[in-house]
This record gives structure tokens, sequence and C-alpha cells, in this order.
């Protein structure tokens, strides 16, 4: 295992059509997406958390056997399944959770998971830290691991669930100062900080203790900053969009992915990586990221795909040269 999540584990049912009440149901979860989306792009992955025994459960967890996630850190509950209800629209997707009791949310393991040594990531973030006890539990977990991992935080904010904004907003502030790489969505950053500048925000996660943070803008690409560099920005591939859902997790798989290769395993390397090498790893992530939205959910791409697609960008750019 090179890379270990823990967080929620859910189904997500999508309105099929606007103004009805068919749903289709994929499985889902930010955590999950992002471990099956890591495994995909060729890095064993390991995820920690809590399924429940009931039909959607045995669902979740057959999906993470299939795609080759590690399972042996997942603990079973016959408490019942978080449950995710979507609805697009033109702008966002709009998200109806039902999490309260649910077998990820009481995740609480005794004794805590000890990591293999060889695991270099860890992530953690999203819904479950909403969640006791397992949000308690989550930052246990972290602060276990500070300095030995690279520690990725992705908000995921979903304010659907957050009944006092300026007390999440407090508490982000406590997660933000567990993590080395930061990621956070155009939107993430609007809610967390409405009305102030994306860098403004950027430079408080930094202080905060953060080697770099990226902040994802779907089509328009994504932004780096690390301290003593100017910010460094990539563009989106163009792609036919399908599907958004799991287009984040599938960048932040991508940038952990990424780095391994580019031989990050310790927090302290994220602040020595150069420019161009800072460079590829958020286009190997956009283009990844891409991928998953030219199909229907949370779908993330292998790396042979990932590969076709940036090699294919690559000719296409030297043959439209004068």
């Amino acid at each position: 295992m090179r890379i270990a999540l823990t967080g929620e584990a859910l189904i997500d049912f999508t309105a099929s059509e606007a103004g009805t009440l068919a749903f289709l149901g994929h499985e889902g979860g930010s955590p999950l997406n992002t471990a099956v989306a890591c495994a995909r792009l060729g890095q064993p992955t390991g995820f920690l958390t809590q399924l429940s025994t009931d039909l959607f459960g045995e669902r979740l967890m057959r999906f993470l056997e299939r795609n080759g996630v590690d399972t042996s850190f997942i603990l079973r509950s016959n408490a019942p399944s978080t449950l995710a209800f979507v609805e697009r629209t033109p702008e966002t997707n709009r998200y109806a959770f039902y999490t309260r009791g649910s077998a990820d949310a009481t995740w609480a393991p005794e004794p805590p998971p000890q990591l293999p040594a060889e695991c270099r990531f860890l992530h953690f973030g999203s819904i479950s830290l909403l969640q006791e006890p397992a949000a308690t539990r989550i930052a246990e977990l972290v602060t276990a691991n500070a300095g030995r991992r690279v520690i990725v935080f992705d908000p995921n904010v979903r304010p659907s669930l957050i009944p006092d904004m300026a007390a999440y907003r407090e508490r982000v502030t406590g997660w933000l100062a567990m993590a080395d790489l930061v990621k956070l969505s155009d939107e993430d950053a609007e809610l967390l900080a409405p009305g102030q500048p994306v860098d403004a925000l950027a430079a408080e996660c930094l202080q905060a203790g953060a080697h770099a943070v990226i902040v994802t803008r779907g089509g328009a690409g994504a932004t780096l900053w690390r301290t003593g560099h100017a910010p460094l920005a990539v563009a989106a591939p163009q792609v036919k969009v399908v599907d958004t859902i799991g287009a984040g997790d599938t960048f932040t798989a991508g940038l952990s992915v990424a780095l391994l290769a580019h031989g990050v395993e310790h927090p302290a390397r994220l602040g020595a990586l150069g420019d161009d090498a800072w460079r590829e790893v958020m286009r190997f992530a956009a283009t990844a990221a891409a991928l998953n939205c030219t199909r229907e959910g949370a779908d993330p791409p292998t790396l042979d795909a990932v590969h076709a697609a940036l090699a294919q960008e690559d000719n296409e750019a030297v043959a439209s040269r004068p």
C-alpha cells in the first residue's frame, strides 16, 4: 500500500431525468472515489472505513475489491450505509445526504490502525469529518502519521450537511494545520472564505502549515500556490462533458499518483519540487479528471488511458506548430 484513504463510502443516487423521482445508483463518496482512482492509476491503494453488512455495503465492498483496492483495514457493521441523492443543475450538483448513525459515520477502530511502512500518502476530508465518532478517529489517525507521510486534505464542502458554517470554518482551520497538500475546488474556496480572493485563502493555508495548495476551477484548469513561488496554473483538457461527479476526486488521486512518480515520498519533498515537475503533476491530474467527466457517474480512467490522452495532446500540439 502506497496510498491510504480514510472517510465515507456511500451510494450516490443521481437523478436520471429532471423533474422526476427516478434515480440511478452508483458506488461513491469522495474518499472511495479517490481510492478507486488511485488504484486504477496504478498505485497500490488501501481504504480505511467501516462498511455496512446491508445490501449497499456488500455492493461497496465488492466494488472496492473489483477495482484492486486493499480492503484489509475495512471494518463491518450492521449499521446502515450512507446514501446520497444528487440532482444535476447547469451550474453545479445539488446533494441530499442520509448519514446519521451510518456505518462509515460510526467508524471507531480499536486499536487505531497502523499503516504499513511503505505507505507514503494519507488522504482525509469530506463529509466523514462532520460525523462522530469517525471525525475524531480520523483526526487521531492523521495526527499519528504527521511528518511521516504526505497528508492530503480535500474538504469537499457540502453546505447541506453543515448547519453552522461559521463553526465549520473554524474547524477547517484545525484540519488545514494537519495537511501537507491542500486541494480545494473554487466552490470550496468560496464557501470557506466568501468574497475573499482565492490567493488570500491559499496564503492562509500555507501559513497554517501546508507545503502546497491547489485550487481547481473545473474546465478552467487549476492553480498551485507554494511559499516563495509565483502561482502556477495549468489548463484543463477540452472534452465533451457527460458528468462532473468524481472529477475533483480523480484530480486529487492524480496528484498523489503523479507526485509518487516524481519521487515525492515525504512531506518536505513537496516544497523542493520544481515548476516543471509540478506542471507535469498537475497536467496529469487534470487529464485524469477530464477523462472521468466523459462518462456517467464517478468513473476514473486507467493509467494507460491517461498516458494515451497526454500523448495525443502532445502530438496535436506538435502538429499545430507553424
